[in-house]
């Protein structure tokens, strides 16, 4: 159920997937739904719950039936969700007969439940390819840029001497850490609904439990006992998604950053005009990550918000994760999607990035205040002294050099370039945690 911010031909390219907003659209929706009273069919004709004869037609009938979404929008405004009208279409296509078994000993939130799961499944699948090559691409630019000096910033003020290929595992190293628990994701959120009117199959004990496991295996998600109000594996999801966006969304903020007009320092994307200077070149893609990422919070907020529910059903929490659970799928694909492009994309200044750090010699501040330790003064001491150092009038090693009798050889201790190493190091750690799961 998209939002007209996702839908509408206007705004769908920056802000909306495709493919992941056809999937949870209406006709994607029909098409799960129907997959569980299908699935549900078969095995229940296999177990003998259900005459065999029953369970074939409902397979054969329900395989490409495609009731059209207008027809049921009277029977869903009735009942508050779709499953209703779509259950009466369905036994009217498989007939008076078969269809008397269909959706035997299922409720609404069973169909529904399992359905968001299968669509989530399907969705999972298809960001996990483009993680792995957003990752790719972020590991080989890291390399790539691995002797690249940048001057380090934290609190936004010039820090310390880092690399590029630093800040680039830096932007990745959350998104390993997702990737790795996509495996563990999958099992623990990705469960079969199947609990019948209170949640516990009373209309079909003592079946419901084998029935349950047989669907889970027919539909390739995990076995589980009825979660009608046990909201874990929406907040399992929610939490993920909203963790990817946040991870691109520092990415971006950072690019947004080093490319501005008064900084420079790398450039990334086609960027975007303006409608009266032309001079402009717009960090477009990055700031629409930026956007996505605050969709993904309030959709997160949502969710937790209806995680709550009241007594067997609660009807005023549950139809929020039809709405939000969506936004963040797409809103993930979506800011992948432009990851992919701001990685693809990066373009160095170099004379500007070797400019920031001409323009700031105190940037080694740290290193010098240490190297005074080395030699036997004290940190308070030392420290003292590279203040001084760095707010007097003369060049920074000079004055660090006048200040001190230590014999130190301030030249070497003073190059930014003794920060490639434990980059390169830092670097390879984060990488190294890639798995294959």
């Amino acid at each position: 159920m998209p939002v007209s911010l996702f839908s509408s031909q206007i705004h769908s390219g920056l802000f909306a997937d495709e493919e992941l907003a056809a999937l949870f659209g209406d006709d994607g929706d029909i098409a799960h739904m129907i997959r569980f009273e299908q699935a549900l069919a078969v095995v229940q004709g296999r177990l003998g719950i259900i005459p065999a004869d029953a369970a074939a037609t409902l397979d054969q009938c329900l395989e490409d039936a495609s009731p059209e979404p207008a027809g049921l929008r009277a029977g869903t405004v009735a009942a508050g969700v779709p499953v209703p009208a779509l259950v009466a279409a369905l036994r009217e296509i498989a007939g008076a007969d078969a269809g008397t078994w269909l959706h035997w000993g299922a409720t609404s939130q069973d169909v529904m439940d399992t359905a968001q799961m299968l669509q989530a499944k399907t969705a999972l699948d298809i960001l996990q390819v483009r993680l792995d090559r957003l990752l790719d691409t972020l590991e080989t630019q890291s390399n790539t840029h691995a002797d690249r000096l940048l001057a380090g910033r934290t609190r936004s003020q010039v820090s310390t001497p880092v690399t590029l290929g630093y800040r680039i595992a830096q932007w990745a190293h959350p998104l390993i850490d997702a990737r790795n628990e996509m495996a563990a994701l999958r099992e623990n959120a990705l469960r079969v609904q199947f609990g019948g009117a209170s949640g516990v199959n009373s209309a079909i004990a003592p079946d419901g439990a084998r029935i349950a496991e047989a669907l889970a295996l027919e539909l390739g998600l995990a076995d589980a006992p009825s979660w009608h109000v046990n909201r874990t594996p929406i907040l399992l999801l929610s939490g993920w998604l909203q963790r990817i966006c946040a991870a691109l969304s520092s990415m971006a903020g950072d690019l947004i950053l080093l490319g501005r007009s008064d900084i420079g320092e790398v450039a990334s994307g086609a960027g975007g005009g303006s409608s009266t200077m032309p001079q402009k070149s717009n960090p477009v893609q990055a700031e629409t990550i930026q956007v996505l990422a605050q969709i993904a919070n309030h959709a997160h907020s949502a969710l937790a918000a209806a995680a709550d529910p009241l007594e067997e059903r609660d009807g005023t929490k549950w139809p929020l994760e039809w709405m939000m659970l969506p936004q963040l799928f797409v809103a993930a694909g979506s800011a992948v999607h432009h990851a992919q492009a701001l990685s693809e994309s990066l373009r160095p200044n170099e004379a500007q990035l070797t400019a920031t750090l001409a323009a700031n010699p105190e940037i080694m501040a740290e290193a010098a205040s240490f190297a005074l330790a080395r030699a036997g003064i004290s940190r308070h001491e030392a420290k003292d002294i590279v203040a001084r150092a760095a707010a007097a009038d003369a060049p920074f090693p000079d004055a660090l050099a006048r200040l001190s009798t230590a014999g130190i050889d301030w030249n070497a201790v003073l190059d930014p370039a003794s920060a490639i190493a434990p980059c390169k190091e830092m670097s390879r750690r984060i990488f190294a945690k890639r798995s294959n799961g």
